[in-house]
C-alpha cells in the first residue's frame, strides 16, 4: 500500500480501529494512540531506537496489540517548507515498514511539535528528567491530534 493522503485514511480503517502517531527521532520513536472514535490522541509509549528490524518488530507488535489500523508519521519539514535529510529518513522508515506490513500510512507536518510540547512542559514546571521521559510520546500525540482535528474539520 502506498503512503496515503490524510483524507484517504479513514475509509481504510475497520470499525473501532485506532490510529497510531509516530514521532521519529534518531534515538527514540514517540508513540501516541487515538481513541476508537478517532477523536483524541493520547501519549502512549517510547521505543528506544536500535536497528530498523528490531524497531519495526517492536512497533508492529504494538500495532497488533492495540488494534491499530493506520499510522500517522510526523514529517519533519524545514521551517521554509523544504524537505531535508530528516524527511528523507522518515520517508525511508515508512517505505521499509510498508515492505513488512501492508498498513495505511500518512505523513503529517510536524514542524514545531517538539517545541510546542517542550514549552507546555516548561509551563507545567516539569523537571528536565520528566521532560526527557515524556517529550517524544507527547510530540507523537501532538502530531496525531493535528491530523485528527484536520480530518474532523473537513467533514
Amino acid at each position: 500500500m502506498p503512503v496515503l493522503a490524510p483524507s484517504d485514511l479513514i475509509s481504510l480503517l475497520g470499525r473501532d480501529q485506532r490510529l497510531m502517531g509516530l514521532d521519529l527521532g534518531t534515538k527514540t520513536i514517540g508513540l501516541a494512540l487515538s481513541d476508537v472514535s478517532r477523536t483524541i490522541a493520547t501519549p502512549f509509549d517510547t521505543i528506544r531506537r536500535a536497528k530498523f528490524t528490531k524497531d519495526a518488530e517492536t512497533l508492529l507488535a504494538m500495532v497488533d496489540k492495540q488494534d491499530v489500523g493506520g499510522l500517522v508519521l510526523g514529517l519533519p519539514v524545514e521551517m521554509d517548507g523544504r524537505e531535508g535529510a530528516r524527511c528523507q529518513s522518515a520517508r525511508a522508515f515508512a517505505a521499509n515498514l510498508l515492505r513488512l506490513r501492508d498498513l495505511p500510512v500518512v505523513f503529517w507536518d510536524e514542524r514545531l511539535s517538539t517545541a510546542a510540547v517542550t514549552r507546555t512542559l516548561l509551563e507545567a514546571d516539569s523537571s528536565r528528567k520528566r521532560r526527557a521521559e515524556v517529550v517524544d510520546k507527547m510530540a507523537a500525540a501532538y502530531i496525531l491530534q493535528g491530523l485528527l482535528d484536520n480530518l474532523r474539520s473537513s467533514l
